[in-house]
């Protein structure tokens, strides 16, 4: 059985033939060609198991080869060789197409992981998802957007392309991450799942880089970071928008040189790891304002995939439903009552999914042997106006449903001093929901002086608001 050929562009004799004897003892065949017009040659006569091209050829530029590839060999993944400091080429060349890039000079510890990733995906027909035929997919539904959005997650996980998926909150961004990662060469690698915006800022670098024994006070051995427990597969960075600027200069250095130092290390590590982050702010928005760097959203936005909200799709509101239904009562054990659906279908989900999820799950609580009637949902409670007490114009957005049917405080008749709730859980989870409100609208949505405000720490602010689906408004 003949070796997986290689074919390798460079007008530099001395780069091509270190990559020639690196690809050789790797066990590879190779090819190489010192212009565009010899590439093309080959490539008509011959299979590639990954095609390496420099970006500058003395014929022409090798973005053009990159398009070529990927139209008319679309099984054959091709990578490009960009100058030092050159981060826009790879941006342009992987939104062109390309596999991956690797920088002069070439690190060949680099190269020879991204050749492993190529020979693991050209082994996978072109386009076709790799998941195991048994596997169902994450996201459910067969809406034409779902189709769609399938289909794309397929192309996109056959790249090393960072990925920026946006979507209203609670509309399934995670879940597209990790089917992305399931359905790519690194599937059998680790999915590790960072939520920025809950990371303390005086613990960020430790976290995602990791740190020495004896580098700070407390650092009692060696310990790993995201990026390394991640190495060799995927991490997602979810709310990216909420790392601060320090942080975000750190991680773009991270990006670029594909390295990171630990804590109280001399020296850098190399690390391989495919970038998805999401987020459900405007991250352009937040680069117009300033909250955001400019060249880190570059790097961070090469594809974007946008994930549709449920109201958009609601032909999978009765499959979505009954999968729920089956996860949280067995299958069959429950089912929606007559006029429930359209019920549903007429609500508008600002919560979309998860919120779903919240909405079933409570009706299911109150539904007489398992079957959940329209009276079940308490969907008008989802529709609550804020509290009497918060100014109209308080930045309040994306909040969805309290959990519990209760009045809105600016409607309700006044109880007597004596009444007492009808269920007390619900009755307080209303009153915590209005306070923290409240303390957000004082502090314009300022959640470490909210916090500072209510006498609670900044992360059981954050517990409390998740608890409660309560997000911060978009800017």
């Amino acid at each position: 059985m003949s070796s997986p050929r290689i074919l390798v562009i460079d007008d530099e004799a001395d780069l091509r033939e270190l990559l020639e004897i690196t690809l050789l003892k790797m066990g590879l065949d190779v090819d190489s060609a010192e212009t565009l017009g010899q590439a093309r040659a080959f490539l008509a006569k011959s299979d590639y198991a990954l095609v390496l091209t420099d970006m500058r050829l003395p014929d022409g530029l090798g973005i053009d080869l990159v398009r070529e590839v990927t139209t008319l060999y679309k099984g054959t993944p091709i990578a490009v060789i960009t100058a030092y400091g050159s981060a826009e080429n790879a941006v342009v060349a992987l939104k062109a197409g390309a596999f991956d890039y690797v920088t002069k000079p070439v690190a060949l510890d680099q190269l020879r992981i991204m050749v492993q990733s190529a020979l693991r995906l050209s082994t996978a027909p072109a386009g076709e998802p790799q998941l195991d035929a048994a596997t169902p997919s994450r996201l459910i539904g067969n809406s034409s957007a779902m189709q769609g959005l399938r289909a794309q997650i397929g192309r996109l996980a056959r790249s090393m392309a960072p990925i920026s998926i946006t979507g209203e909150s609670g509309s399934g961004k995670e879940l597209a991450a990790r089917e992305i990662h399931a359905q790519s060469s690194r599937a059998a690698k680790p999915f590790i799942a960072v939520n920025c915006g809950a990371i303390p800022e005086a613990l960020m670098e430790a976290e995602f880089f990791g740190y020495r024994k004896g580098s700070f006070t407390g650092a009692g051995e060696d310990r790993d970071g995201f990026f390394q427990a991640a190495n060799g597969g995927t991490l997602m960075l979810d709310e990216v928008a909420d790392l601060p600027l320090a942080m975000q200069v750190k991680l773009l250095r991270a990006i670029q040189e594909r390295r990171v130092r630990k804590i109280g290390a001399t020296a850098e590590e190399p690390v391989d790891v495919r970038l998805i982050s999401a987020t459900h702010q405007d991250l352009a928005k937040c680069v117009e304002t300033g909250k955001f760097r400019q060249d880190l959203f570059y790097r961070l936005n090469v594809i974007e995939l946008s994930l549709p909200p449920l109201r958009e799709r609601l032909d999978d509101l009765g499959l979505l439903a009954n999968t729920v239904l089956d996860r949280l009562a067995g299958p069959g054990q429950a089912k929606l009552g007559p006029q429930v659906l359209d019920t549903l279908a007429a609500y508008s989900f600002p919560g979309n999914v998860r919120e779903l999820e919240n909405v079933l799950e409570r009706a299911l609580a109150f539904a007489n042997d398992g079957v959940i009637e329209v009276g079940d949902l308490s969907l008008k409670s989802a529709r609550l106006a804020e509290p009497a007490s918060i100014p109209a114009s308080a930045p309040v957005a994306d909040a969805p449903a309290p959990a519990a049917p209760v009045a809105s405080p600016a409607s309700a008749p006044v109880q007597a001093p004596d009444a007492l709730p009808s269920n007390l859980p619900e009755y307080l989870e209303q009153v915590e929901r209005d306070i923290i409100l409240r303390a957000l609208a004082q502090t314009q949505f300022n959640r470490t002086q909210a916090a500072q405000l209510l006498g609670i720490s900044f992360r059981q602010l954050r517990y409390q608001m998740q608890k409660l689906d309560i997000h911060a408004p978009e800017d």
